[in-house]
């Protein structure tokens, strides 16, 4: 392939998944449904403003569904549709390139990137 010149879904693919927190919103996702302030709290340094205009973008692309369900409060959940799961593999090849790869920045290791792993290889 020359790579002078790119393929334009490769090159959509990644100008989707390089945007600022999308790949962290979309494995959040990935252990199943989550709620507008459980992605929030779970990603350090996301403003809300940013994770709703991410969230918004993902559902354009078809990457994450939202489902409202009609309770006293209302109830909102985001999670993966087909589309957005099947990047699941994706992000195991990241993690164990990352573990092989790079160093690690944490005083103690944490289960992470092992609990990455096993959640994604064994939904392949």
């Amino acid at each position: 392939m020359n790579q002078s010149q790119m393929c334009p879904r490769f090159e959509k693919a990644i100008e989707i998944l390089s945007k600022r927190w999308t790949a962290f919103i979309l494995f959040q996702l990935l252990s199943g449904p989550k709620r507008f302030v459980g992605i929030e709290s779970s990603i350090t340094n996301l403003s809300g403003k940013v994770l709703s205009e991410r969230l918004k973008e993902l559902e354009a692309e078809g990457l994450i569904q939202r489902s409202v369900y009609p309770e006293t409060p209302v109830r909102i959940e985001y999670s993966l549709t087909d589309k957005g799961a099947a990047l699941a593999p994706v992000f195991s090849v990241i993690a164990s390139w990352a573990t092989e790869w790079l160093p690690t920045t944490a005083p103690i290791p944490g289960p992470e990137c092992e609990t990455l792993l096993s959640e994604t290889t064994s939904g392949s």
